[in-house]
């Protein structure tokens, strides 16, 4: 994954992609990112949940 850190009208971004050419890279601002921080453990359990739903395709 690279992380680069931008920003968008003065405010701090940071964008998330799979890899350099990643065409729907992933970005979010302070604000979702105290969320996602909030949220953390929830993330984890959907993931870990619905992860091998994903293998079995």
């Amino acid at each position: 994954m690279i992380v680069e850190r931008t920003e968008y009208k003065g405010q701090p971004v940071l964008i998330l992609k799979r890899n350099e050419n990643d065409k729907y890279p992933f970005s979010f601002g302070l604000s979702k990112a105290r969320l996602i921080i909030e949220g953390i453990e929830d993330i984890k359990k959907f993931v870990a949940e619905n992860d091998n739903k994903e293998e079995k395709k």
